[in-house]
């Protein structure tokens, strides 16, 4: 893969939704925003000519993303192969409940990426350390360098896969409700009700006797 740095990613039939392409966006910036402000992700693959969803946490690296697992996972057991496994990958952060006066025209806002590629298991102990501490440091930024790393055992335990940011767009719907013109004085209520993830108070272990670390005493932790 290429480091030179891409402004847009290749529109193709797989990046390109049938519904509503004006929400869509192929910018790198785009798709990096809505990839980074979140740790969830739901990985899609076909096992035994069926299909199956599992969620699980990722991180973004440049232009790869690393997804987490066990080694005793199917899926990642899969993309050991040298083939790879064939993947698509969807983060999605749902900003809204647009509710309309009509049930036709209620909606949600949300922000979201899909990814299809193949996807290999991560083998190089270095780049390995580097995806684990990648992964950590989504779900919390500055905890990485404030636990213990992995030990060999435990990292033969962990699987991580890689996929290459190449196939992946995003969409979103911001904004306000779109009602029909005829239902506009109907005695409904309409509007937007705002959703965001809420952190609650961090709670010590009871092995654990230090000040809270500032990284978690920011207004997301």
């Amino acid at each position: 893969m290429s480091d030179t740095p891409r402004d847009t990613y290749a529109r193709n039939d797989l990046t390109t939704p049938t519904r509503d392409k004006e929400r869509a966006a192929w910018d790198r910036d785009a798709v990096h925003a809505v990839l980074d402000a979140g740790y969830l992700c739901h990985l899609g693959f076909v096992r035994d000519g069926a299909p199956v969803v599992l969620p699980t946490l990722y991180a973004r690296v440049g232009e790869r993303l690393y997804i987490h697992g066990s080694t005793g996972s199917r899926p990642l057991r899969g993309a050991r192969d040298e083939q790879g496994l064939a993947v698509c990958v969807t983060v999605t952060h749902l900003d809204g409940l647009v509710l309309a006066k009509s049930a036709f025209n209620h909606s949600v806002n949300y922000r979201s990426v899909v990814a299809h590629g193949t996807a290999h298991q991560v083998t190089d102990p270095e780049e390995l350390r580097i995806a684990l501490d990648a992964i950590v440091e989504q779900v919390a930024p500055g905890r990485a360098a404030d636990c213990r790393p992995g030990n060999a055992k435990e990292l033969a335990a962990t699987a991580v896969i890689r996929l290459e940011l190449d196939q992946v767009s995003a969409k979103s719907r911001t904004g306000d409700v779109v009602d029909d013109e005829a239902d506009l004085d109907l005695p409904y209520w309409a509007g937007v009700v705002p959703v965001a993830p809420v952190y609650g108070t961090p709670q010590a272990s009871p092995h654990s006797d230090l000040p809270l670390p500032g990284y978690l005493a920011g207004p997301t932790c």
